[in-house]
């Protein structure tokens, strides 16, 4: 007759597996859940060969989502001096279509190469993305990917900017990142800060420069846990609302992703890659990142303004392209 410690070891081995095989059945097999930011992967076998060397060097974010809708061919035809990223979401046809008439149109600088890239996930409503893809077909402006598009995503969308860059256009010159309620004062961005007739800058980004740590309060929109963020201090940032680098820098940025664990601070993240990178960015007040009373003379000594509603890009850029013989 078996023993109690027999009975006892073959119950735990029992519940043990019985616990596994639930677990295995009742696992989601979906890439996101909700509106969740952190992926579920299938964690590969590791090689029987496994070193020190080769575990650092393996993705923590291998970034493997698809575009579902792309503009590969945007930069056959001519290298670009200027690629606009510009983050968006679905319900935004009115800010997009305020941006491609106005600062965001491609034509308005002639012999100076300018392209608008609209930066979308994938919406949860079908229906919206419908829309989006009847858009694209009509502009040829609009990349998506297929992760969730949400704000705690907002990462991951500028990291598929700078894929996209990497992938389709890396000998673009420079490239802005910026949302959909900013408007730009083009003049100041294209002449005064990245000047055509130059040489072009390398290892370079520039915007408004934050130096701060994490927010720890949990009602807060930039609260930061300690788990996902440890630190008291962050590296230098510029704010996401708009900031401008060399394309070589795109490329680096994304790499760098790829062996950077992800948070949902995008300027936040953006800073840490910069900092592993070895790159410092530079403070320029032009960047303004909150909202500013319209003066003429004041929006002509900035490049950006934050919380720009349609109807005041419009009204706006008509006012500075019709008073430009107006002084100051």
């Amino acid at each position: 007759m078996p023993s109690k410690v027999s009975c006892l070891y073959l119950l735990t081995v029992v519940c043990w597996a019985s616990a596994l095989w639930y677990l295995s059945i009742s696992r989601p097999n979906t890439t996101y859940v909700g509106h969740m930011s952190i992926p579920i992967r299938k964690v590969p076998k590791p090689p029987k060969n496994i070193t020190f060397t080769n575990i650092h060097t393996r993705p923590l974010n291998p970034h493997a989502f698809e575009f579902v809708i792309n503009e590969p061919k945007k930069c056959e035809s001519a290298t670009p001096f200027l690629i606009i990223l510009i983050s968006t979401t679905h319900k935004e046809f009115d800010a997009r279509q305020a941006i491609r008439e106005t600062w965001g149109d491609e034509s308005t600088f002639g012999d100076i190469r300018i392209l608008t890239i609209f930066l979308l996930g994938w919406n949860t409503d079908s229906v919206l993305n419908q829309m989006v893809e009847q858009e694209s077909q009509i502009f040829h402006d609009i990349v998506v990917e297929n992760f969730i598009d949400s704000y705690h995503n907002l990462t991951l969308k500028t990291m598929m900017g700078m894929r996209w860059v990497t992938t389709y256009c890396p000998k673009a010159q420079y490239i802005l990142k910026t949302d959909s309620d900013i408007f730009v004062n083009m003049d100041n961005l294209i002449y005064k800060l990245l000047k055509p007739t130059t040489k072009p800058r390398r290892r370079y980004f520039t915007g408004y420069v934050i130096n701060g740590g994490p927010i720890r309060d949990m009602r807060s929109k930039w609260y930061m846990s300690r788990d996902l963020y440890p630190d008291s201090r962050y590296p230098p940032f510029c704010s996401g609302t708009g900031y401008v680098f060399s394309s070589d820098v795109a490329e680096l940025i994304y790499q760098t992703s790829l062996h950077t664990r992800l948070l949902h601070l995008e300027d936040v993240y953006v800073g840490m890659c910069l900092r592993k990178i070895g790159i410092h960015p530079y403070q320029n007040s032009g960047f303004n990142h909150w909202k500013m009373a319209y003066s003429l003379c004041r929006y002509r000594r900035v490049i950006t303004v934050h919380q720009i509603s349609p109807e005041e890009m419009h009204r706006i850029w008509n006012d500075m392209s019709s008073k430009k013989h107006l002084r100051c």
